[in-house]
């Protein structure tokens, strides 16, 4: 803004150094000193205080501007209080500084200097400066209320959706409790069918070794070796209920994993040879196909045997006549892929699509948990597993597993 003098008809304001540009930084600066309450608003002294300081500061300025007269052009530095009054203090204040600015530079301006060569150039000056610091302080207060209003919303909006997230979370973690009395539900109730039929045929079995051994103490016609086939049928009852116990708690407590790296040739060729007897009896034929250069996966070993050999055992069950199982390992990019083949009866699109559902099971005497608590073992790994199946021409089983790091 420029103004009209005498003379060279240059005003104090012709000038605007860099304060005026960026009144914000040295009114950060000022506004620091005093109290801000966590919504933004300033307490009732702070503002009286930095109207003071404001104050203070217009009639400092007025007293260095009359020192140094007209040439040092300082009335830009006039819109530090003016800004620093409206910031902090308010449109009011303001504007009552930004007057008084504009009444001591009239005075200072007056009698610093020769008179104008006519006697209105000095308030048409005063009117001009007034209207100018008025502009800058309504334009100063609206982004001071406008970034005020702007932070109460995001605050309201984080604090909604801070509400929201843990309103989700307490709502999953009911979902989950939910699924998991839903499991346990399910879970006792497969258990307490699993248990009645086993228990009673031992209870049965009791009885009739009983009434055996009453009737071999009295007479010699019947042997011991009833009583011996009695006892082993019982055993064999008592271990199928161990073995569903078993099943159930691994399902529902799987032990904490203890990783390591692993390297799936020397792992499988040294546990493939425990089941060599098996397959043999089952007159099941092994092909292993290993790749000699598979970089080493990091993982529980003991944990993915017990998926490995799960998926062999229903390998060699969907084989009863014998047949070919096929155990092969390659790498796939980042991941090592492991896979378990048979050529047995295969599955339908039903019983494929419930594979790894908890309790479903085709076998007569299965839980229907092996395949649910081998896709928690893998998931756990950070892995996946996938069947593919063709009715009467056999099924496979991949395995996708992460290389160690650094592989």
């Amino acid at each position: 803004m420029s103004m009209l003098r005498g003379g060279n008809g240059v005003g104090h304001a012709g000038n605007k150094p860099n304060h005026e540009r960026n009144p914000n930084r040295l009114v950060k600066v000022c506004s620091s000193k005093f109290q801000v309450n966590p919504r933004g608003e300033f307490r009732a002294r702070s503002k009286v205080a930095a109207t003071a300081a404001a104050v203070t500061l217009a009639i400092v300025l007025g007293l260095v501007d009359y020192l140094t007269g007209r040439e040092w052009a300082i009335s830009a530095f006039y819109l530090l209080p003016t800004c620093f009054a409206g910031w902090v203090a308010g449109r009011s204040a303001g504007f009552a500084v930004g007057a008084l600015c504009t009444g001591v530079w009239f005075l200072s301006d007056i009698l610093s200097g020769p008179t104008y060569q006519h006697p209105l150039i000095p308030v048409w000056n005063a009117i001009m400066l007034f209207v100018f610091f008025f502009v800058v302080v309504w334009l100063l207060t609206a982004f001071h209320s406008s970034h005020y209003h702007l932070e109460q919303t995001v605050e309201g909006r984080t604090a909604a959706l801070r509400a929201e997230m843990e309103e989700r979370k307490r709502l999953e973690h009911a979902k989950l409790q939910a699924e998991r009395l839903a499991v346990v539900g399910s879970m006792a109730a497969q258990v307490a069918h699993e248990i009645r039929n086993p228990l009673g045929s031992i209870f049965l079995n009791l009885d009739l070794i009983g009434e055996e051994l009453n009737v071999f103490v009295n007479s010699n016609r019947r042997s011991a070796a009833e009583c011996q086939a009695l006892l082993r049928e019982m055993r064999s009852q008592v271990l199928r209920i161990r073995q569903v116990l078993q099943d159930y708690l691994r399902f529902a407590r799987m032990p904490k994993s203890e990783r390591a790296v692993v390297s799936l040739k020397g792992f499988l060729e040294e546990k493939l040879n425990f089941v060599q007897p098996l397959l043999d009896q089952r007159r099941v034929d092994l092909r292993k196909t290993f790749d000699p250069s598979l970089p080493p996966v990091y993982a529980d070993a003991e944990q993915l045997w017990e998926v490995l050999l799960n998926l062999i055992r229903n390998a060699v069950d969907a084989m009863p006549a014998g047949g070919n199982l096929t155990v092969s390992t390659k790498r796939n990019d980042a991941e090592v892929l492991v896979c378990v083949s048979d050529n047995g009866r295969g599955m339908t699109e039903d019983e494929a699509r419930n594979l790894f559902v908890p309790f479903f099971t085709t076998k007569s005497d299965g839980t229907g948990l092996g395949l649910a608590y081998a896709q928690q073992v893998i998931n756990e790994h950070g892995g996946k597993i996938d069947c593919a199946t063709a009715r009467g021409k056999g099924s496979t089983f991949s395995i996708q597993l992460p290389l160690a790091v650094g592989a």
